[in-house]
C-alpha cells in the first residue's frame, strides 16, 4: 500500500504567509486534523473531502498524496528504492508522467538530477514488468509526481491536483506580469469583502482580481474550468463520488448582482483581456469593465477599491514610482472616492510614498516577489 492509503493524510502546498488561512479553508471543506506548517498544510481527508479540496480551494497550490517516505543519502539508493514502488498501480505504458523535484540540506545536491533518477526508476520498472514504458510529458502529463528530499529524507508524492491549482483556466488573454490567481484570491480573503458592497478595481489589468472576486461572491468553484485532476489516476478513484462532489458544488453557484463589480484600465489591450477572461466564467459578462484612467473614477463612497498598480511601478526604484504613489494617494484620499482601499505593492517601502497612513499592511508573496497588501480607510 502507498502511504496515503494507510493514513488518509495529505499535504497542501501554499504560499508563505497564507498557511493559517489555507488551514481554515481546508477545515471548512471537510478536511480533518488540519495542521498549518511552513508553506503548507497537513490534513486528513476521505475521498469526497480530497475532491472538494482540489475543486474548491482558492489558496492551495497543490495537494500531494505521499506514496513513500525513506532515508535517502545517494542517487543510487533513490533509484533503487523508487524502482521497487508499484508504479503499475498508478500508470500504464500508455500514460505520460512528469516529475517535480526539490532538494535541500542533503547529500543529493541537484534537484534536476534527482528528478532524472526517479524518472529512470519508473521507466525501468515498466521495462522489467511489461517490456514497454510510459512516456515523459512535461507540459500536460497524465500524472505529476513530486519528489522532496530534505536533510536526506525523501518523500515521493502523487500530485492529486494534476499541476498547480493557481492555473484556474480563465486567463486566456494576459498583459505584462499578471498577478497569480491564488494571490488575488488571498487579497479578496484578507479584505473580508463579503459581496454586500460594490468592489472597484481601477487598474484591473487582465482582470485577475475582478475574476477572483466574482468567483468568491458567486461561489464558483476555483477549479470550475479545470478539465482533469491528478486524483483521477489514483487506484481508488471513484468517478461517481467525484461527479457528486462537483454537482453539489456547482449547484451552489449564485448570480452576480448588477453593478457589484466594476473594473477599468487605461490600456485598451488590458480591457479586452479582462472582458474576455471574465466572460469565461458564469455571470462574468455582468462585470462592468471600461477603458479609462484611474483618475477618472468618480465618487463611490459606499464602495471599496481593491487594486494592484502596474507591474513596472511595483518594481522600479526611481522618482517615477514615488511620484505615481503620491498621485495614487491623493486620488484615493480626495473626493469621497471610496470607503476603503486595499492596494497590493511589490515593494513595502512604496507605502510611505502614498502619503497615507495605513490601517494595516500584510506581507504577501506573488511568485518570487515579496510584496505587501495595504489597507487604507476613508470613513
Amino acid at each position: 500500500m502507498f502511504t496515503y492509503q494507510k493514513t488518509n493524510r495529505y499535504f497542501a502546498q501554499i504560499a508563505r504567509g497564507l498557511e493559517q488561512y489555507g488551514a481554515e479553508e481546508l477545515a471548512a471543506l471537510g478536511c480533518r486534523e488540519v495542521a498549518a506548517k511552513f508553506m503548507g498544510v497537513y490534513f486528513d481527508a476521505d475521498q469526497a473531502a480530497l475532491y472538494r479540496a482540489n475543486y474548491l480551494s482558492r489558496l492551495c497550490t497543490r495537494i500531494l498524496a505521499p506514496l513513500l517516505t525513506f532515508d535517502c543519502h545517494s542517487t543510487k539508493y533513490l533509484y533503487k528504492t523508487a524502482r521497487k514502488i508499484n508504479w503499475h498501480e498508478l500508470l500504464s505504458g500508455k500514460n505520460t508522467f512528469a516529475v517535480n523535484a526539490s532538494v535541500t540540506g542533503s547529500h543529493i545536491k541537484h534537484s534536476q538530477y534527482a528528478a532524472l533518477c526517479l524518472k529512470d526508476a519508473i521507466v525501468d520498472h515498466f521495462r522489467d514488468l511489461t517490456g514497454s514504458r510510459p512516456n515523459i510529458d512535461t507540459e500536460n502529463p497524465d500524472l505529476w509526481l513530486h519528489l522532496r528530499i530534505e536533510r536526506n529524507r525523501a518523500i515521493i508524492s502523487l500530485d492529486t491536483s494534476g499541476g498547480s491549482l493557481h492555473r484556474r483556466g480563465y486567463r486566456q488573454l494576459s498583459v505584462e506580469a499578471p498577478m497569480q490567481e491564488t494571490v488575488a484570491a488571498a487579497i479578496i480573503r484578507l479584505s473580508k469583502w463579503d459581496g454586500s458592497t460594490p468592489l472597484i478595481d481601477p487598474m484591473c489589468g487582465s482582470g485577475t482580481i475582478l475574476t477572483e472576486a466574482l468567483m468568491h461572491r458567486c461561489r464558483i468553484p476555483a477549479a470550475f474550468l479545470r478539465r482533469k485532476f491528478g486524483f483521477e489516476m489514483m487506484p481508488e478513484y471513484d468517478q461517481g463520488r467525484w461527479d457528486e462532489v462537483r454537482a453539489e458544488a456547482n449547484s451552489r453557484i449564485e448570480r452576480l448582482p448588477k453593478g457589484l463589480l466594476t473594473g477599468s484600465d487605461a490600456s485598451a489591450e488590458a480591457v479586452k483581456a479582462a472582458r474576455h477572461n471574465c466572460s469565461l466564467l458564469p455571470h462574468g459578462d455582468k462585470i462592468i469593465i471600461k477603458q479609462k484612467k484611474y483618475q477618472e473614477l468618480g465618487p463611490a463612497r459606499e464602495a471599496i477599491i481593491i487594486t494592484n498598480p502596474p507591474y513596472g511601478i511595483r518594481l522600479k526604484q526611481d522618482e517615477g514610482a514615488a511620484r505615481f504613489m503620491r498621485e495614487l494617494g491623493d486620488f484615493l484620499q480626495g473626493g469621497q472616492r471610496c470607503a476603503a482601499a486595499y492596494v497590493y505593492l511589490g515593494r513595502p517601502e512604496l507605502v510611505k510614498d502614498t502619503g497615507l497612513r495605513p490601517v494595516w499592511q500584510k506581507p504577501l508573496m506573488n511568485g518570487g516577489l515579496e510584496g505587501v497588501l495595504v489597507r487604507f480607510d476613508f470613513s
